[in-house]
């Protein structure tokens, strides 16, 4: 498939994904707004990727109340890049181009502030808390253990400086570990082979550009990402 074929696909992927989550209404991705999504595709950001960042904008287009009017791709381009960014951090990947590059850097700048490690700790808690109510018994013993221990560390959490402060960071990330671990422990054998083929889909725009050595230490780094998004687990590192 050349480049153009692709892009176009691309496109036509993008848009019957919006069409669902717009309720069965089709807006066409043409001119400004097909360019703009070309350029995704030749960014490398993994299809997955858009999808999730369109659930994110939608995700806060719900929260205002009953929608008025269908949603348009452009609307969501913040979001898609603000995922995008999180995955290429998380599996440590770099751009494809230099214009990526310099896009990745206004990307970053834009990117929403985050908030406080006590509101951090708060909605960790709350999600896990949801977890542990859900159908899956294969995490509750983890749950349980991390859920009571950031329960005991966000009382303080407000008051916390210094290396105090640097000893819980380093304990959420600890913690993050073996959350991962656990739930990667829990998956059945369909499920990882299934997440291990959608890592290599999303990391062959930048397999070419990798030294031999790193490509399986981002792909693990993908795995765990795709895992935390297949069980909606939290992040809990606070970095």
């Amino acid at each position: 498939m050349d480049v153009n074929d692709h892009s176009t696909s691309y496109c036509r992927e993008v848009e019957a994904y919006l069409c669902r989550k717009n309720d069965g209404h089709l807006i066409r991705i043409v001119g400004p707004a097909f360019e703009q999504v070309c350029g995704w595709a030749t960014r490398g950001i993994p299809i997955k990727i858009v999808f999730r960042g369109i659930d994110r904008y939608f995700e806060r287009y719900y929260a205002k109340g009953p929608r008025r009017r269908p949603v348009r791709v452009e609307f969501c381009e913040a979001d898609v890049l603000d995922v995008f960014d999180d995955w290429k951090r998380a599996v440590g990947v770099g751009a494809v181009t230099a214009a990526a590059a310099e896009a990745a850097d206004e990307d970053a700048a834009a990117a929403r502030k985050r908030g406080t490690l006590p509101a951090h700790l708060d909605r960790v808690v709350a999600r896990l808390t949801a977890l542990r109510a859900g159908e899956g018994r294969s995490l509750d013993a983890t749950l349980d253990d991390i859920i009571r221990e950031l329960d005991a560390a966000r009382a303080d959490s407000k008051r916390l400086r210094g290396e105090a402060r640097g000893a819980l960071l380093d304990r959420l990330r600890i913690l993050d570990v073996r959350l991962l671990q656990a739930a990667r422990t829990g998956c059945d054998a369909p499920t990882l082979q299934r997440l291990d083929a959608d890592a290599d889909v999303q990391l062959a725009p930048f397999r070419d550009r990798m030294p031999a050595a790193v490509y399986p230490q981002s792909k693990r780094a993908c795995i765990d990402r795709l895992i935390r998004e297949h069980l909606r687990l939290p992040t809990i590192a606070f970095d």
